[in-house]
């Protein structure tokens, strides 16, 4: 009988042994991956950031150009550009021009 006990012993301990090693292998794993998705999330965390910029200059450039259409179809430019580029005037203006004076 007490060579069956210490067989039993020995499966025993060779039991543990296993499991021991086993849920040893599985922490291992569990680190890794744990380490691996820490170093992703701040992969991500650094894209969040540069796309919430991206998406800033992108709003302040949407006003910008929100201010220019409304510019652009004001009477006062249309008036600009008529006179600067197409030479128009009003029919009451007086257009007065410089002489080149040559020397």
């Amino acid at each position: 009988m007490s060579r069956y006990r210490r067989r039993k012993k020995k499966e025993n301990r060779m039991g543990k042994a296993c499991v021991s090693g086993i849920v040893f292998m599985f922490l291992v794993v569990m680190s890794v991956q744990i380490v691996k998705l820490y170093k992703e999330n701040q992969v991500q965390s650094a894209r969040i950031s540069e796309l919430e910029t991206q998406y800033e200059e992108a709003t302040e450039e949407q006003k910008q150009l929100a201010d220019y259409e409304q510019h652009i179809q004001s009477q006062e430019y249309i008036e600009e550009v008529a006179k600067s580029k197409l030479g128009l005037v009003y029919n009451n203006e007086i257009v007065f021009k410089e002489q080149d004076s040559e020397d």
